[in-house]
């Protein structure tokens, strides 16, 4: 890899890790990075995953303050996220790369649909349930599994997921949501960065540079996510991901 190179993907890093803070979808600037720099498919996407890391957890303890009285609720989504981003990637190592193509813009769609539809859903769903549970209940835990194998398959825009399931699903405010996203987020990429470590080829240069910028992005985006009023917040994820779907579909 060039000088030139690496500094791109240094910055791609830091733009990646301030997305992911604040929504997610940080892959959709890395990934393409890496692949125009020459990068084989699956090559890049394992090397995506591992130098994200350091990004998720900065930005994880920049929301440190909205994570208060959320440790059961997250310890209990936080096993569905650790199994099945081990699935994700195991279908990463060994499906064909293109076997997602279909099903992943419709599960960003759907996630789009349900951050919009958020507050009127809470209120429904509020109102017809005696017991809340403020873990979600299994519905959500399932809902967390099946985005956890998506994002230990690719992980772009799996925030937007994240957000999508838990507003529904919890009775709580969008920055707390989105902080509780930052730390699924982050076990997911550590548990698929560490079997990607164990049994794929990784190139250690490129995981660098994308770990040096998005750890500080991660701070960078945390910093702004929080100050964000929760419309202006929720327009910002609808947005990254009608273009996470764009990109998807049209490269």
């Amino acid at each position: 890899m060039t000088p030139l190179g690496a500094v791109a993907l240094f910055a791609a890093g830091i733009w990646a890790g301030g997305i992911n803070a604040v929504v997610g979808s940080g892959s959709l600037i890395t990934f393409p990075t890496m692949l125009a720099l020459g990068f084989p498919p699956v090559v890049a996407n394992v090397c995506n995953t591992i130098g994200l890391v350091p990004g998720s957890l900065t930005g994880a303890i920049g929301y440190r303050a909205e994570l208060k009285g959320q440790r059961d609720r997250l310890l209990r989504l936080g096993v569905a996220a650790l199994i099945s981003s081990l699935i994700g990637g195991m279908l990463l190592l060994y499906l064909p790369p293109g076997a997602f193509n279909v099903v992943v813009p419709v599960l960003i769609g759907v996630a789009c649909v349900l951050v919009v539809v958020q507050p009127r859903l809470n209120r429904w769903l509020r109102a017809r349930r005696e017991h809340p549970r403020p873990d979600g209940g299994p519905w959500l835990w399932l809902g967390v599994f099946g985005a956890g194998i998506y994002g230990g398959y690719f992980g772009a825009a799996q925030g937007v997921l994240f957000i999508g399931l838990l507003g529904s699903f919890l009775d709580d405010g969008l920055q707390r949501i989105n902080a509780a996203k930052n730390v699924l987020s982050l076990v997911v990429n550590a548990a698929a960065a560490v079997l990607f470590i164990m049994v794929a080829e990784v190139d250690w240069l490129a995981v660098l540079m994308v770990a040096l910028g998005s750890t500080i992005g991660g701070f960078l985006g945390a910093k702004v996510g929080r100050k964000l009023p929760a419309p202006v917040l929720r327009g910002f994820i609808v947005c990254v991901g009608i273009a996470a779907i764009i990109k998807l579909v049209y490269g």
